[in-house]
């Protein structure tokens, strides 16, 4: 299995377009950066949030999430409370080739202020706009710009071809175009 370098992320984005909208180099000026880096891609974060709340006093359960914990932002920027977290989704649409898998991490300006995005490797053949969680593990509010990086994208290319991609399994979260709540 072998990391992927720019050159074959650009590659794969003209031909197959992997990733949509694409930026061909990294954006920087004035924006926490976004676009191609030298062994992955930085992604964005989409002006919608969804907000945990505890107003109704629910527990969080993976297999009976009740809306009701959430509250919808649409907006540039997303205070999040101290010591919480909110759902966003990417602001690019993601199309894995069947022998790919993604790793995603951190940008490492939000870390160093205790900000943590958490995101599932993208499986082979998956496509859709990724779901993000973003922690804030800071006693304090802290900002997340919409539009601009949030994590960055590592392309894993096997060796062979898996037997069963996420597409074959008709997984769950396959051509998600909003942020999706947990299913079971």
């Amino acid at each position: 299995m072998g990391l992927k370098a720019d050159r074959w992320i650009r590659e794969q984005c003209r031909k197959h377009r992997m990733i949509e909208p694409f930026e061909e180099a990294q954006v920087r000026d004035g924006v926490i950066s976004y676009g191609v880096s030298s062994y992955g891609y930085d992604i964005r974060v989409a002006d919608e949030f969804k907000i945990f709340t505890n107003v109704w006093g629910n527990t969080v359960d993976p297999k009976a999430f009740d809306p009701k914990s959430l509250v919808d932002l649409k907006a540039p920027v997303c205070i999040i409370p101290p010591n919480s977290f909110v759902l966003a989704r990417t602001l690019e649409y993601f199309r894995i080739p069947r022998g790919v898998l993604t790793i995603c991490l951190g940008k490492s300006t939000y870390a160093r202020c205790g900000i943590i995005t958490n995101v599932t490797p993208f499986e082979p053949e998956w496509e859709g706009f990724a779901t993000l969680e973003i922690s804030n593990t800071s006693p304090q509010p802290a900002r997340i710009y919409a539009n601009e990086g949030i994590a960055q994208v590592l392309f894993l290319e096997a060796d062979e071809p898996c037997e069963v991609s996420y597409a074959d399994k008709k997984g769950k979260y396959q051509k998600q175009t909003s942020i999706t709540l947990p299913k079971l």
